[in-house]
């Protein structure tokens, strides 16, 4: 059985997109962390409605985001060993750490995924937030509240004359 050799420049070439991995994931870990404080800050002036839900999800996502970190400078350190053994002509360890590399990397992009669908659902929360705090929500809560009031007034007028009528 014939080994797929890979030359030094292979592994070098993940090196561009793990940067901007994990550059993009402490951008992630700073904002998270710029959320939390705001929420503390909030939390002292006892402004935080419905804190817990919040700090479960921003616990979740912050241990979340050091996962992706970590599996993204793993598959760093994974890359550098494996050139460096390519370059001592070890190309079979160098070839099985490369692999190791690219799975580290694929487990730091599937992390990030479920993390953004986390943030997401965060961010659907705090809008429905917004909307029921919103002076056109409660507007438009108000005259569905009213049309509904308006609607049983007339099915009851309707039953009273068929009542009458019988």
């Amino acid at each position: 059985m014939e080994s797929i050799s890979i030359a030094i420049t292979t592994p070098a070439l993940l090196f561009p997109a793990i940067s901007l991995l994990l550059l993009a994931y402490t951008n992630r870990f700073l904002t998270t962390g710029q959320l939390i404080r705001g929420l503390s800050a909030n939390a002292r002036d006892g402004k935080v409605p419905k804190a817990s839900k919040q700090i479960k999800n921003l616990k979740k996502r912050v241990s979340l985001i050091k996962a992706m970190q970590l599996y993204g400078v793993s598959s760093l350190i994974l890359c550098t060993i494996s050139m460096f053994l390519i370059f001592l002509e070890k190309n079979l360890s160098g070839e099985i750490l490369f692999g190791l590399s690219l799975l580290a990397m694929t487990l730091s992009l599937i992390i990030a995924l479920y993390e953004i669908f986390i943030s997401v659902d965060a961010i659907n929360y705090e809008l429905e937030g917004i909307k029921k705090y919103s002076k056109s929500y409660k507007k438009e809560h108000e005259n569905l509240n009213e049309q509904q009031h308006n609607n049983e007034e007339e099915q009851e007028e309707i039953l009273s004359e068929d009542e009458v009528n019988k």
